[in-house]
C-alpha cells in the first residue's frame, strides 16, 4: 500500500515475542515499512525527544505508538504521563497494548489521554488481528491534525 510507505510506528515492548508477532502483524497488514522497536520506557522518550542515541534521528514524529504498561525500568504510564505532557508529542496517538485488564490501569491511562486501550489476548492468531485492526483504524480511518 503506497499510502502507508512512510508511516513510522513506534513499538514500546519489552517482551521480545509480543514485539515480534506485533511487527509480523504490522508489516503483515501492509501498515507500515518505518517501526521501531524499542525494550524500554527509557528508549521510548529518547526516541521521541530525540535523545541519546536517537538525537540525530529525523524530526518526524511516529504517526502511533503501540505502547505496553507492565515494563521493568520506566513503565508505560509513566512514557504516556511525558508523552501527553510535552506539547510536541501529546497529539500522537497511543495505543496501550497490554495484558493487563486491571481497572485502575484503564481508568488512569485515559485519564492521562491514551487513544486506545487494547487487552492482549493470548491466542496468537487474535492477537494477529487485534494488531492489524488496531494499526489499520489508527493509520488509514484516524486523521490527525
Amino acid at each position: 500500500m503506497e499510502l502507508f510507505e512512510q508511516v513510522e510506528i513506534l513499538l514500546v515492548e519489552d517482551n521480545a515475542n509480543d514485539a515480534e508477532l506485533t511487527m509480523r502483524a504490522l508489516k503483515k497488514g501492509g501498515l507500515a515499512n518505518r517501526l521501531m522497536w524499542v525494550k524500554n520506557g527509557e528508549q521510548a522518550l529518547d526516541f521521541l525527544f530525540r535523545r541519546g542515541e536517537y538525537a540525530n534521528r529525523d524530526e518526524a514524529s511516529p504517526r502511533l505508538v503501540l505502547l505496553d504498561l507492565k515494563m521493568p525500568g520506566m513503565d508505560g504510564i509513566e512514557v504516556l504521563k511525558a508523552i501527553k505532557a510535552n506539547e510536541a508529542t501529546r497529539r500522537i496517538p497511543i495505543v496501550v497494548m497490554t495484558s493487563s485488564q486491571e481497572e485502575k490501569d484503564i481508568s488512569q491511562t485515559y485519564d492521562l489521554g491514551v487513544n486506545s486501550y487494547v487487552v492482549k489476548p493470548v491466542d496468537f492468531n487474535s492477537v494477529t488481528d487485534i494488531v492489524r485492526q488496531a494499526g489499520y483504524y489508527w493509520l488509514a480511518i484516524n486523521r490527525t491534525p
